[in-house]
């Protein structure tokens, strides 16, 4: 599962520039007309960079995780953030991709998170991207509404 980082991070990548260079294009072609376009690229691109960034953190502590070496048991994400005997009983990691984390396996059947992911990026990420797709919903209905007004005189 940890390998569909190697396709999420290039992607995410690629397309936050990608958006933010839709949503600028958007803002100049269209005028007051298409704000709202212009807006949904521009917070889909927040969206998609944020998250970007916490896969990034997710990469670096597999990473980290698979190095191996004389200090890797127990995982080295997992010593920072568990104390006391739980840092002790972890056997293994899983990448968990909504929300965002690096979550350390313990004996049992439990696990914990290991605060790889900065705290602030799942939810900047959800916030911008429903404010995205809130944007998109308002500019169509918008268009819908321009149209069905008809041709405004000039």
């Amino acid at each position: 599962m940890a390998l569909l980082l190697l396709l999420l991070v290039p992607a995410g990548l690629l397309a936050t520039p990608a958006l933010l260079g839709s949503g600028l294009a958007a803002l100049i072609r269209s005028g007051r007309r298409g704000w709202l376009t212009a807006l949904a690229g521009l917070l889909g691109a927040c969206a998609v960079g944020f998250y970007t960034w916490g896969l990034l953190h997710v990469a670096g502590a597999v990473l980290e995780a698979e190095d191996g070496g004389a200090w890797s048991s127990p995982l080295p994400p997992c010593r920072t953030a568990a104390t006391g005997e739980r840092v002790a009983h972890v056997v293994d990691y899983t990448v968990s991709y909504v929300p965002l984390g690096f979550v350390c396996e313990t004996t049992g059947g439990g696990g914990y998170d290991s605060g790889s992911v900065p705290g602030y990026v799942n939810p900047a990420a959800l916030g911008f991207g429903l404010a995205g797709v809130a944007a998109v919903a308002a500019g169509r209905r918008a268009a819908v509404s321009r149209s069905a007004a008809g041709p405004s005189p000039s």
